[in-house]
């Protein structure tokens, strides 16, 4: 997502998702089957394909800016991280060892040995610092320079020697493993010199360090990877992965069925057809993920840049059955107040909210002096939650008096309009975001300015209550700072939280090493080259 989750953010997903961006980086998966189990019996078999099925195609190959879903999921198998955080616990990638100094100043990082990018090439210390230092220069606009800003001063990057890179903190930040755990470098032999890295003509022909190196992209049908024999973790048992690009629900399910494809979200409507096929392992997990209708204060019309028309619109909204509509039943959803997910240190659900109350709705609208409000929603075809949930919204919203115009587009022309700062066309979108467990990761979405601030949301004791959490090294001072900002975020209300989601996979049961593979938010599987074909 070019500019962003992009959000993790992430993290939008499309339901982009923004991207935040990033991953989890703390929260457990907490997979549960509702097919057959995925233990693997007998030995890892070499050779075959995975084909992989994804809603959109992707924004850019290119991990500083990647923060929509399927942007991230290839990122994942073509550019290795630094490290990853499952339950609390690092697994290394590139990096063997990541320690602290005794006052917390100083980061070293230790690489492992005869690394090497998918030319050939060496990856070393150069390829590290290359990397952040790209991410702190403003004129490249990456969404991650924000967690290398601490108290408004960048973090120190440097070459200690060929394996050995040192961060130096201008003040102790809880948050910096955090940031840095969204890291998977870039190849400075082959960025270096580049004035626009985002835009850069080598994303096209991506080189990266992760166990599938980049074959072939067709847009709106597939990307396809082959097999990286000098992965650092071990060759890889596929010979290819591909990510078919299938932008309609229905006709994904209809691949899926007949083998065309081997691994598909699912939305919960569809689960018990998939599942009566016997041909698929059902997982169901926590992503930490927030889905939320956002109000964009900077529309054309500037209506919802008015708190209380924001606050009116959430009244005439019933959360409960937003989410019996968009995900069947409760089963998959939580409700949310918070712009915090569960899996985030200090969330707390315990913040004002405006929920089904119309009477109330229409006596601020009253109060505001506005009548005949006409709002628009852009909507992405053939993902059955948006549809489901724009209807809904527009149903709800005519009973107070408010025109809802809904304007469906295909997934790429939503991602793209949902992460462009200047579109002012619309005011209404249903997103969702995956921000990881650090809260001074949604800095990007809220402060004011921030490379992810799609609602254009700006207060300034927000912007102060984020800049001194990053830097807060006593936990309970910085607990009250993070609730605090929930409070107040939650009464300005610029998105509407409707639920904490759970995401559903179908996994063909024709492939094993899936519990070694790890199921992974966001990206699906941490490292697919633990998956095999079974023969």
């Amino acid at each position: 997502m070019s500019t962003k989750f992009k959000g993790l953010v992430i993290a939008m997903l499309f339901t982009v998702l923004l991207a935040a961006c990033s991953g989890n980086s703390g929260g457990s998966t907490a997979a549960t089957s509702t097919g057959s189990s995925t233990a693997d019996s007998g030995a890892p078999k070499d050779g075959g394909s995975l084909i992989i099925g994804v809603a959109a195609d992707p924004v850019i190959l290119n991990p500083l800016y990647a923060g929509d879903r399927v942007s991230l999921t290839i990122d994942q198998a073509l550019y290795a991280p630094l490290f990853q955080v499952n339950n609390g616990k690092k697994t290394f990638y590139l990096a063997e060892s990541l320690e602290p100094s005794a006052d917390q100043l100083t980061y070293t990082l230790k690489l492992k040995k005869n690394l090497t990018w998918h030319d050939g090439q060496k990856l070393t210390a150069d390829d590290v610092v290359f990397t952040i230092n790209s991410i702190l220069d403003e004129k490249q606009n990456s969404f991650l320079r924000a967690g290398f800003i601490i108290n408004n001063k960048p973090v120190q990057v440097s070459k200690v020697d060929d394996l050995t890179v040192a961060f130096k903190l201008p003040q102790v930040s809880p948050a910096f493993e955090a940031s840095l755990v969204q890291v998977s470098p870039i190849p400075k032999h082959i960025f270096e010199g580049e004035t626009d890295l985002e835009k850069s003509s080598k994303n096209n022909n991506p080189v990266g360090s992760g166990p599938f190196k980049f074959k072939e992209y067709k847009t709106g049908e597939y990307v396809t990877l082959d097999r990286f024999d000098q992965y650092f973790g071990g060759k890889p048992h596929l010979d290819r992965v591909t990510y078919r690009i299938a932008k309609d629900a229905n006709a994904a399910n209809l691949a899926l069925q007949n083998g065309e494809i081997n691994v598909q979200y699912l939305d919960p409507r569809d689960v018990a057809t998939i599942q009566a096929t016997g041909n698929f392992d059902i997982q169901s997990y926590s992503e930490g993920r927030l889905a939320y209708l956002l109000f964009n204060e900077k529309s054309d019309t500037g209506v919802l840049a008015k708190k209380e028309v924001r606050q009116a619109i959430g009244y005439a909204l019933n959360r409960q059955e937003l989410i019996q509509t968009a995900y069947t039943s409760d089963q998959y959803a939580d409700p949310a107040h918070s712009f915090e997910t569960p899996d985030g240190l200090y969330q707390t659900n315990d913040v004002p909210t405006y929920d089904n109350d119309v009477e109330k709705a229409k006596q601020i609208l009253a109060q505001q002096g506005i009548s005949n409000l006409k709002l628009r929603m852009i909507v992405q075809s053939g993902n059955k939650v948006q549809e489901a949930v724009s209807l809904y919204v527009q149903q709800k919203l005519k009973e107070i008096g408010v025109d809802v115009e809904l304007q469906n587009m295909d997934s790429t022309a939503f991602g793209q309009k949902f992460v462009d700062g200047k579109a002012t066309d619309y005011e209404l979108a249903l997103s969702g975001y995956i921000m990881g467990y650090d809260p001074d990761a949604y800095r990007i979405l809220f402060a004011t300015g921030s490379s992810s601030n799609y609602t254009h949301y700006s207060n300034p004791q927000v912007d102060k209550l984020f800049e001194q959490g990053s830097g807060e090294g006593d936990t309970t001072k910085r607990a009250e700072i993070y609730k605090q900002l929930q409070t107040i975020i939650a009464e300005d209300a610029p998105i509407y939280p409707i639920a904490y989601t759970k995401t559903i996979v179908a996994i063909s049961k024709n492939y094993g090493g899936l519990d070694q593979a790890v199921l992974k938010p966001v990206v699906i599987f941490e490292d697919l080259s633990k998956i095999y074909q079974k023969q």
